[in-house]
């Protein structure tokens, strides 16, 4: 069938650069952990590609965005091994792309989302263990959110999109406050780390983090402006607002690090960047720069007040999914009630504050919780029946001597012929530092 050729090679970039954003997670987290677990860290992110790529082939798009069920919930079997996306188009009248691209598109979503969840159980997850929990919880907590959030075959099924009137352009509910509340309820099954609060976690490659905080934000672009499916007025959009959010919140961030702490920090500032792309990310074609300002603005410093919560409340998020990811997507969630506007789009209702009435922001804030709560309680059975099962964590032992060495028989470094003294050259790092890794 016929389809456009500009906004067909436009999808293909922006997948491109979704998929980039994978490797760049690996490089991101394995910065934030201590030497002795940096490849384990990598290792999850890379095997993630693989094993969220055959179930998608398999069963997951024609779950995910096939005809719904009924329930709004989840689609149908109607498409496996992609035989139906074969040789077809998808989109708007005009706007057509061939299915294959927009199956590619969405799979690295479900990649990406899937291995933030690495975050959350950093240092002490047995791999056996990780690739059963990437198989069961793509199939039962990504792709069922994925249909709801995004508009299934015919535009008549996903319970948020097509039933409840929720905007989310990029993935607010199924990637952000999905991956946060998921990894919320990981940390709790599997516990904290051994001298989680008593022994010094700091990242162990400042540089890795900001090189993979880089690729991941340029990813970004992809993963936003895509989202449009087009290259439209909409793409330029949203590729403008992500800039803005993740700029500003990158100082947001570190300007509330000035203040508490007396200094801003590298791993802030990479931070921040990650929280404002996170907020734009269901905001982003909704919302005008000025708007996108705003949320990144609030995204940077809430991330960085938020990511104290675990040591108030006492659960061991290692990278701080729930504070960036969790967090930073309910604000973004929020930031469309309120600041929707139909100069950034008008295919929409304005927000409250820009003359709008209180219903989308009631309907915004329905899809938080009911996200939040499928995702939680989901993802606490999946890790609970695994732990059970096979066992989730690694031995005491093993997690002290190093994932890297137990798992995968390597190491990150070679430290032969170097001097003793010198070892530790690099360990000191600023107090926010310890605040985000003891």
């Amino acid at each position: 069938m016929p389809f456009n050729a500009i906004d067909t090679v436009w999808l293909m970039t922006c997948t491109a650069l979704v998929l980039l954003m994978t490797p760049g997670l690996a490089l991101f987290y394995g910065g934030m952990v201590r030497s002795k677990s940096v490849l384990n860290m990598m290792m999850m992110s890379f095997s993630t590609i693989g094993v969220v790529t055959i179930i998608w082939v398999a069963y997951g798009y024609s779950l995910a965005f096939g005809p719904d069920s009924g329930l709004g919930i989840i689609g149908d079997f109607s498409d496996l091994g992609l035989d139906k996306a074969l040789g077809s188009t998808i989109g708007a009248a005009g706007h057509e792309v061939p299915t294959l691209a927009f199956v590619f598109f969405q799979l690295t979503f479900a990649i990406v989302t899937t291995a933030l969840l690495s975050g959350a159980v950093a240092d002490r997850i047995r791999f056996t263990a990780w690739l059963a929990l990437v198989a069961a919880w793509v199939t039962f907590i990504y792709i069922p959110l994925a249909h709801m959030a995004f508009s299934a075959e015919g535009g008549t099924g996903g319970l948020f999109i097509d039933r409840l009137g929720v905007l989310d352009f990029a993935g607010g509910t199924a990637v952000e406050i999905n991956s946060g509340a998921s990894a919320l309820a990981l940390a709790i099954v599997i516990g904290k780390r051994i001298g989680f609060k008593k022994d010094p976690m700091r990242p162990h490659n400042v540089p890795l983090v900001l090189l993979g905080a880089g690729l991941l934000w340029f990813g970004w672009f992809g993963f936003n402006a895509g989202s449009a499916l087009a290259a439209t007025g909409v793409a330029v959009v949203a590729l403008i607002n992500t800039q803005i959010a993740a700029a500003v919140a990158a100082l947001s961030w570190i300007a509330v690090e000035w203040k508490r702490d007396g200094r801003p920090t590298t791993l802030g500032v990479a931070s921040g960047a990650i929280a404002g792309a996170v907020a734009i990310t269901p905001s982003c074609g909704y919302v005008t720069p000025l708007g996108a300002l705003v949320i990144g603005a609030v995204a940077g410093a809430v991330c960085a007040w938020a990511i104290g919560l675990k040591y108030r409340f006492g659960y061991d998020d290692s990278l701080d999914v729930v504070g960036v990811h969790g967090v930073g997507g309910v604000v973004g969630m929020l930031g469309i009630g309120l600041l929707a506007s139909t100069r950034a789009n008008d295919a929409i209702s304005n927000g409250l504050l820009m003359g709008g009435g209180v219903d989308l922001l009631l309907r915004q804030s329905l899809a938080i919780v009911i996200t939040a709560a499928f995702a939680f309680c989901g993802t606490w059975l999946i890790a609970t029946v695994i732990d059970k099962l096979i066992g989730l964590r690694l031995d005491p032992e093993a997690e002290i001597t190093g994932a890297d060495t137990v798992e995968h028989a390597e190491s990150a470094y070679d430290f032969a012929g170097v001097v003793g003294a010198g070892l530790g050259s690099g360990s000191q790092h600023s107090s926010s530092y310890s605040q985000r890794n003891n």
